[in-house]
């Protein structure tokens, strides 16, 4: 090979791989529904964070609260029912009387992981250029230069997801688990959890479709 376009192939694989270091994307998994889940679609869903951290708690049942309203299913947070904690059982029967929710959408946090990888190593070439005095004149020469492997971890953000009907005694109709790896800041991380939710929802027919 060239040495130009050795050097240059080796520079395009290096960023490749920093892009995809560090474009890392949530993702769902042990995604389960209920076929025989044949009624109409939920049209009015309370959201509930089992969360103690109060703003923890708002910011991630607004993202999923804001992103039914998009998709066209009315939706609303429990904290603006019950601010001071998240509901009970009895609080949450209350609300669904009161209010008319015929679904609940509730989110878990689940303790992180650590995913660790090895990322292998590689050979890059630098071209130098240096005056010889000798033959008076400018000279380029190249030298290869060895990038040893490493080890690379990631934080793993994890968060459960359950669905259910408030008929039938509160019939599990969906659950999931979402994996986010080395999530930049909250809001980034719940912004495409709740994306992927959402839309995992609607092709599963548990809610309507505006599509």
């Amino acid at each position: 090979m060239n040495v130009l376009l050795k050097a240059v192939s080796v520079a395009s694989l290096g960023f490749f791989i920093g892009q995809m270091c560090g474009c890392a994307s949530s993702s769902l998994v042990d995604i389960w529904h209920d076929s025989s889940f044949q009624t109409p679609p939920l049209g009015k869903m309370l959201v509930i964070a089992a969360r103690k951290d109060a703003t923890q708690r708002r910011i991630w049942e607004d993202a999923f609260a804001g992103e039914l309203e998009t998709r066209g299913t009315a939706a609303a947070s429990s904290y603006h029912l019950f601010p001071d904690a998240t509901p009970d059982t009895t609080q949450v029967n209350a609300a669904v009387q009161a209010n008319g929710f015929d679904g609940i959408l509730v989110i878990y946090n689940l303790p992180t992981e650590t995913d660790t990888q090895y990322v292998q190593g590689y050979t890059s070439t630098e071209q130098n250029v240096r005056y010889n005095f000798y033959w008076k004149r400018y000279m380029t020469y190249y030298r290869e230069i060895e990038h040893p492997g490493y080890i690379n971890s990631q934080t793993v953000d994890i968060r459960a997801f359950d669905v259910t009907t408030t008929g039938e005694s509160g019939r599990l109709i969906w659950s999931a688990t979402s994996r986010t790896p080395d999530p930049g800041s909250v809001a980034d991380a719940q912004r495409g959890v709740a994306s992927l939710v959402i839309s995992d929802l609607e092709q599963k027919r548990i809610i309507s479709s505006k599509k």
